[in-house]
């Protein structure tokens, strides 16, 4: 029995609310059970020097977590003068990923940033981060679109990710923290809407894993990026 009472292959509860930043060109706000993370997206003319001049455009994000995101404050990046490694790597993470369904060709000489900010952490903040991010960059592409900024859409399918891990010996889909905190074995997908893999993280935290155990946990994230584009879908009103 998880700590949840939740199945083997269910997810914790997802929710996808458009349009919380009106400011932004796009964002959403979702949840990952009890983990939050508000995403937007901005658009800009200015590039990455070594993109200057070569008609192509780019993706990126940032990541970060509030003070009271967590059990006891944590202390801000910017006091701190330097973000954490952590950081560094889950918003690199987030920017690979949306780069991956990006045509940078159709994009033009644009860039747009992601910004992912963990309101609530209870596990799976990064796969919450890339799974909302695809909604808020997919509103700031129909918003250049509708500005007749962009002639054609540049984004070549959806992209979502899952965690999914050993617990008490057992695979299990879509971790919550004392799941993440007890896992044998830790692990995020990063598909596309059709079912192509991105990126795959997995760590044995405790035994090594074995690769029956790995088909496995492919299954299930599989079973997950299914029902999360589905979800995106709904959100955006596409068929």
């Amino acid at each position: 029995m998880r700590p949840s009472g939740r199945e083997l292959d269910e997810m914790r509860k997802v929710t996808i609310e458009r349009n919380i930043a009106p400011q932004a060109e796009g964002s959403c706000m979702i949840s990952f059970g009890n983990t939050k993370v508000l995403c937007t997206a901005s658009v800009e003319t200015k590039l990455p020097p070594w993109l200057r001049g070569k008609g192509t455009g780019w993706v990126t994000a940032e990541y970060g977590m509030l003070p009271r995101s967590t059990g006891s404050r944590m202390r801000r990046e910017a006091t701190a003068g330097k973000q954490s490694g952590r950081t560094q790597e889950i918003q690199r993470l987030i920017g690979r990923s949306l780069r991956a369904v990006t045509d940078m060709k159709i994009l033009g000489e644009n860039q747009i940033t992601l910004d992912c900010d963990v309101i609530q952490a209870d596990g799976g903040t990064r796969t919450a981060a890339i799974t909302g991010a695809y909604v808020a960059l997919k509103e700031a592409i129909d918003w250049m679109m509708e500005r007749e900024l962009l002639s054609e859409n540049p984004l070549k399918d959806n992209i979502a990710a899952i965690s999914c891990g050993i617990y008490r010996g057992t695979p299990v889909l879509d971790l919550d923290y004392i799941e993440d905190s007890e896992a044998e074995t830790d692990a995020n997908f990063i598909l596309t809407g059709s079912g192509n893999f991105v990126e795959i993280q997995g760590t044995a935290e405790q035994e090594p894993f074995t690769r029956d155990e790995l088909n496995q946990l492919m299954d299930l994230a599989q079973k997950g990026i299914g029902e999360l584009v589905e979800m995106q879908n709904s959100a955006l009103g596409k068929k």
